[in-house]
């Protein structure tokens, strides 16, 4: 059970004042990295380079849940990581190791005792070794090939005990580690969207061709259609799009008919001339997008333009999907 303090509660002031200073504390461990940086952090970004098999991050405690975010990072940033908690590898779950894998374990003081177990049996694996820690004289450095240091961190809770500045260093160094080696693979926007297709990044960066209308989707209509053809080609397309793309003998695109150029069409006082080929009434020069390009551009150029409709076209100049403005609210977070 929670004890109360004795005494009056500390004022709102006293609160702000020691929270300050735990972030200034942790603040100050994470500057201090950059002082930090040698040719042992070069040497551990070149083996997760040269790693042909996992990144496995193991550590004890809450060095072990930072170690869980880290190995997140680098899964999601071209890293191929995964989480090995030290006490089940222990038991049997080393097995995971293999010798074309990098294991980078975390303990700011470098004595867990569960941690230090696993590092000789994943080095007779075969597998490198990158040790996070505090100490770079501890047991664990000595058993690593390469040391990685967050320097001799003061806790900033008041009893000088619970792990955060040396949890927030590791967590920086983490992320430099992951940061490094993504720029080095030229690991780009396109490739964090494949790895995130459930975000919002990774859904503005989908494919066009991914959320097109397409085959039994796509109206076409030839040059020269009447309009009445057209707009019974546009009733009878599942979805019911808003337009239809007019091709040539060469399925080229030469033009499309929408609701807006029927509307135009009516207003004109031309109603009965629904039997006029289409190509007198549609727009002839559409904005257009490819099916690689990013949705986000499809988006863009909905808004600049304000069209509801976009034409998708193959390197031939060919219709190969519509974009309509409702198909992308179903992708929208």
């Amino acid at each position: 059970m929670c004890r109360a303090l004795e005494g009056s509660s500390p004022s709102p002031r006293e609160r702000r004042d020691r929270a300050a200073e735990v972030i200034r504390s942790e603040a100050r461990a994470i500057a201090e990295l950059e002082g930090l940086l040698d040719e042992s952090f070069s040497r551990a970004v070149d083996m997760t380079l040269a790693c042909e098999g996992l990144l496995v991050v193991t550590g004890m405690g809450k060095a072990g849940l930072v170690g869980q975010k880290i190995s997140a990072t680098l899964a999601s940033t071209g890293t191929p990581s995964l989480f090995l908690h030290p006490a089940e590898a222990l038991h049997g779950d080393l097995g995971r190791v293999r010798e074309q894998d990098v294991l980078l374990a975390l303990s700011n003081s470098g004595e867990t005792a569960e941690v230090n177990a696993t590092l000789p049996t994943a080095t007779r694996i075969g597998a490198g070794v990158v040790a996070m820690t505090g100490r770079p004289d501890s047991a664990m450095a000595r058993l690593a090939d390469c040391v990685l240091d967050i320097g001799r961190v003061e806790e900033a809770c008041p009893l000088r005990l619970a792990p955060t500045a040396s949890t927030s260093a590791m967590l920086a160094l983490g992320d430099a580690l992951a940061m490094v080696v993504l720029a080095e693979r030229g690991f780009d926007r396109e490739d964090y969207a494949r790895f995130h297709p459930a975000g919002n990044l990774g859904r503005r960066l989908m494919p066009v061709g991914e959320v097109m209308r397409k085959d039994q989707e796509l109206p076409l209509v030839p040059s020269g259609a009447a309009v009445r053809e057209v707009l019974i080609t546009m009733s009878n397309t599942p979805g019911r799009p808003g337009a239809a793309l007019v091709v040539d003998e060469a399925g080229s695109l030469v033009g499309i008919f929408t609701d807006g150029n029927l509307r135009r069409m009516l207003e004109s006082g031309r109603a009965g001339h629904l039997d006029v080929a289409v190509d007198e009434f549609m727009g002839c020069d559409p904005k257009t997008i490819g099916p690689q390009e990013p949705v986000e551009s499809a988006q863009r150029l909905l808004q600049a333009h304000r069209v509801d409709q976009i034409p998708v076209l193959d390197g031939a100049g060919r219709p190969v999907g519509l974009l309509d403005v409702q198909d992308l609210l179903d992708i929208r977070p």
